[in-house]
Formats: C-alpha cells, sequence, structure tokens
C-alpha cells in the first residue's frame, strides 16, 4: 500500500505562540494515524517559485490514514488553535514507489 504524505508550505505565520500551541497539540494526534514528521521548519533555499516561510511534511502509513487524521475532530480542533493567524497550503498526497 502506498503510504500518504501532508505537505504544509506557510505563506504567513502571524503568532508564533499559536503555531507552537498547535503543534504540541496536534503532534500526538497525528502519531496516533501512524504519522511521522520528515520535515519541520529548518533551513530551505527557494530556487524557483514562491518562497514559504515554513514548510511541514508528515509522512502516514496509507493515504487513507493521512485523510482520517485530517478530518478528525481532534485534530480539526487542534488546527482552530493556529487557523486565525496562520496563512498555508495544504495537500496531501499519495506517494509513490519505483520499486
Amino acid at each position: 500500500m502506498k503510504k500518504g504524505y501532508w505537505i504544509s508550505l506557510y505563506f504567513k505565520i502571524e503568532n508564533q505562540e499559536n503555531l507552537k500551541k498547535y503543534a504540541e497539540t496536534v503532534t500526538p494526534i497525528i502519531k496516533s494515524f501512524g504519522g511521522k514528521a520528515l520535515v519541520r521548519g529548518g533551513e530551505h533555499q527557494t530556487f524557483d517559485g514562491d518562497d514559504f516561510v515554513r514548510t511541514v511534511i508528515w509522512e502516514f502509513p496509507n493515504y487513507k490514514k493521512a485523510i482520517e487524521c485530517h478530518n478528525s475532530k481532534e485534530y480539526q480542533a487542534g488546527w482552530s488553535l493556529a487557523k486565525q493567524t496562520t496563512k498555508r497550503h495544504m495537500q496531501i498526497v499519495e506517494g509513490f514507489s519505483t520499486e
């Protein structure tokens, strides 16, 4: 089964404290759905396209689990902590394997 990935590209973070509360709240929720953090901020260089202030990528055991986690009432409650002060592009993508 192909893995699922959350890819979040942050345009603007107006309140770092709200984002911190969001991250502290949702990390155990995401992990309970099998999520594993691959990228959470860090140094970056933009070569083409828009520059985002933060990039976050979570890997899930499969696409269905990634969707299930995002749509869960627990995750949605956590996202509400930063939703009003954070602008992001977030998508869930099914993985690909050449094996």
